[in-house]
Formats: C-alpha cells, structure tokens, sequence
C-alpha cells in the first residue's frame, strides 16, 4: 500500500465528509465507515474496505457515486478500485467464510473481533429532528400522502387499523422520508408507549447479515415482534431471495397481528421487479398513494419555509422576494434541489459578501436549469446575442482582432459556451473562429475570476444569460 499524503488525506477526509453529508449518517456509518483510501493518481483512486461483502455492496450500489463525489476534491477520475484489505501476514478477511446452515446465504465475512450482539435496529437516535409535520409544506402533489400518514399517526393504541400497509412512492426528494421522520416524531411525541421502528431496506439487509454471521436470527427476529409501527424506507434496495423472505416473514407477522406498516420506494408495488410476486400483492393490498412533483404555488411556499429556517439561522441573510420567486420559477424539480438552489445563492452572498439581487440570483443558479445538458442552447445563439449586446459584429468576434471592444466579448461568448452547452472546449475554440482550447479555457477563467470582483460584469453576464435562455 502506498503512503498517502497529508494534502491527500485532507482531501479524502473533505469526501468523506460530503458522503455523510448526501447519504445521511445512518447509511454512512453502514457502508462508508470503515472504508479507507489507500492511493490515487493517474485518475485512478483506490480505496479499501475489511470485508468482501461491503466491497460488493459498494461497486453495485455506490460506485457512481463515490466517483462523483471523489472528484469533487481530488479531480477527474476515470476509475475507482474497491479492495478488500489485508492485514500484514495474515489471510484476507474477505475469505474467511462460515456459511451459516441451514439459510443458503453467499459468504460474507465481517471484521473480526465479532460484537457480541447482532446490530440493534432501534433507530431511534437515526431520525432527522428538523423533519416534523410542523415542517412539512403540504399542497396538491402530496396531500393525500399527508393525510394518510396523519391517520396512522394520529391512531390510538389498539384501535382499527384503516389501511395496512401503507404504501408511498415518489421520486427521490419529494417528501417521503420526511414523511416516515414525522410519524416517529408524533407518535413518539403523543403517544410515547407505543413502539416505532424506522429503518431503510439497506439496514435491515446489513443487521440480518451480521445477525447471520453470529448465528444469533432468533435475536434479529424477535426485535420485530413488540413492533407496534414499523416504517421501512427507500424499500426499492431491498435485494436477495433470502433477505426477502425473511423480510416478507416480519412483514406478514406484524400486519397478521393488526400492527401498522408503512413503506416507502422510489416506485409503485406493481414496479418493484426484484421482490417477489407474493411480496408485491401484499403491498398492493393496503393503500398506495404517490406524491408527485411540487406545482408553482408549492414551491414557492418551499422556498418561503426553507428562507425562513435559514433566516432563524442567520439574520443577515437577506434575500429579495423576487430572487425567491425566481428560484421557484427556475427549479422546477424536487423540494431537495429548491432547498440546493437556496443553500447556493446563500454560500454566493456569504463568500462575495454581495446583496442578492435577481440578476446574481440567475447567475449564481446559471447551471441549474431544466435542461442542464445545454442540448436546447446554440453557439450561434450565443454569438448572436453577444454581438447584439455590446454592439459587436459576429465577423469581429471571430476575426483574430485584439482590440479591448471585441476581446472582452468574445471572451465572455466563451465563457456562456462553455457553462450552457455541452460543447468541448475544442469544439467552442472551432466556432470562435479556429481558436485552440487553451484559448477558451484562458477566456473562461479570466471571465470567472473577474465576475467575483466586478460586481457590473457579473450583472452583465447574469443578463446575458437571462437572454440567451430566452432566445
């Protein structure tokens, strides 16, 4: 193993830190905790973890995502090699196997010294206190989730159970997790003797492997068992035959005995092709409802609660009600990338030290369109625009003149290139008239260092923009 560097542990720490941040800590602790990077150069970065069950895990489920987060601090990266480790001498953990008779689970191998009990999934600790009803926005798109998952947690102990189980699906970001946070919130709140589990497919997964591992099920089972409420989510993870059907063996026990389940997934039951027929009629046998995407209205009352918690955070931040509607305008997806768009212009005014007005606003969310490939936008829209605004011919812009009126221009020509289409800097160098990519990637630069300090280009650049989105 190659020593790494300070500098480079830095950075690795910095990626760790962004992955608690995406993931959340419970799905952190699981399967990034004890990974460890051990080189990266040549755009290749390898990083170590103790068994080979997370190794696998990690390169089905994760890969994507540790590359794009990992370049975020250590560059472009072509490729990304999980390893499992090895200690000095001895053999390697990943093939230390014990299959557990008579369930025919694959080897799967856990670091040694073994914890004496299996994985509690008591989660209590795991749910998010800012995701309450009381923080909820509710509107057209998911009223009838919301009023569906009050029912259940407003229901008293022992009494009918309307629908069983419920069933939420959305896409990701629309409101179901917090959803699932706001019933153990209340119930816990109100009606404390009730007992709420809240776990994700993923960790019921990991603690009915260790709990394999330690030939201890009965103990993993029987913490089902006082289960008044359980809510699972991202359920679409769960994967196995056999984890399936120990998970169909919990779930038919609770709602046999008349206790509340609720489930969310990315998809409806109908689409979940990896659970097993029998599975998927159950959750259809209870009441689905879906949430859908936030409508004008909705989002900008998202937008207005997210400021205001931001607000009680921070006094000095002040953002204009026009930049707010035009975040609501711009992001036309989930809640998550309003709450994204938001945290984005609040980092620009507390880095720059600049009043957000709407001209910022546009610039500051200039990638953060519905369209973020750029396939919509041209060049020669571009150049038609830039040469209009600043009263420059389309043949000086491409011409090799290096006269002050057609540099700046044509320098920032490039720069809206390079941020609103998909263009290669090559090919942007070819349509400003045969120029090479160093070129472009100068222009780009220089553009971008003087709009942090030159409050009038950076307004002129954040019209152009406006412009050219609306050519």
């Amino acid at each position: 193993m190659i020593a790494v560097s300070a500098d480079l542990k830095q950075k690795w720490d910095r990626v760790a830190q962004r992955l608690r941040a995406e993931l959340g800590e419970d799905l952190y602790s699981s399967w990034f905790a004890r990974m460890e990077m051990e080189d990266c150069q040549n755009g290749r970065l390898a990083v170590s973890v103790p068994t080979r069950f997370l190794k696998s895990w990690i390169e089905n489920h994760y890969l994507q995502r540790l590359q794009k987060t990992g370049e975020t601090e250590l560059g472009a990266l072509d490729t990304v090699q999980v390893r499992v480790r090895t200690s000095g001498g001895a053999p390697r953990v990943a093939e230390i196997v014990e299959r557990p008779a008579p369930v025919p689970m694959p080897a799967v191998a856990v670091p040694n010294p073994l914890p004496q009990q299996p994985l509690s999934l008591d989660l209590a600790g795991a749910i998010d206190p800012t995701q309450t009803f009381e923080s909820f926005v509710v509107g057209g798109s998911n009223q009838l989730a919301h009023a569906a998952v009050c029912r259940v947690a407003d229901a008293l102990m022992g009494a009918p159970i309307s629908f069983n189980p419920l069933f939420i699906h959305a896409q990701s970001g629309l409101g179901k997790t917090h959803l699932l946070n706001a019933v153990c919130h209340r119930i816990r709140e109100r009606q404390p003797e009730r007992k709420v589990m809240f776990l994700t497919a993923e960790r019921f997964m990991y603690s009915f492997v260790l709990a394999l591992r330690q030939k201890d099920t009965i103990s993993f089972k029987d913490q089902f068992q006082a289960v008044d409420v359980l809510l699972i989510d991202d359920f679409q993870f769960l994967q196995g035959k056999t984890m399936q059907q120990e998970f169909c063996h919990n779930f038919n026990s609770l709602v046999d005995a008349k206790r509340q389940v609720i489930v969310a997934a990315d998809v409806p039951p109908a689409q979940l092709d990896m659970i097993d027929q029998r599975m998927r009629s159950r959750l259809m046998g209870g009441l689905v409802v879906d949430i859908e995407m936030p409508d004008l209205d909705l989002r900008r009352r998202i937008v207005e609660s997210r400021y205001t918690v931001l607000r009680q955070r921070d006094p000095a931040l002040v953002i204009p009600d026009e930049a707010l509607d035009f975040i609501a305008n711009r992001i036309t997806g989930s809640g998550r990338e309003l709450e994204g768009a938001l945290n984005r212009v609040m980092a620009y005014q507390q880095f720059n030290n600049a009043p957000i007005t709407l001209d910022l606003a546009s610039m500051v969310l200039r990638d953060m369109q519905a369209n973020p490939d750029g396939s919509r936008i041209k060049i020669d829209d571009i150049l038609k625009i830039v040469g209009r605004h600043f009263n420059v011919a389309r043949t000086d812009l491409l011409s090799p003149r290096r006269a002050r009126t057609v540099v700046v221009p044509r320098q920032i020509g490039m720069y809206l290139a390079k941020k609103m289409t998909a263009r290669s800097l090559p090919e942007i160098g070819r349509r400003f008239g045969g120029r090479d990519h160093s070129t472009v990637l100068h222009a780009v630069r220089k553009i971008e260092d003087q709009i942090k300090t030159d409050d009038k280009l950076a307004r002129e650049v954040a019209l152009l923009i406006r412009l050219v989105e609306q050519a």
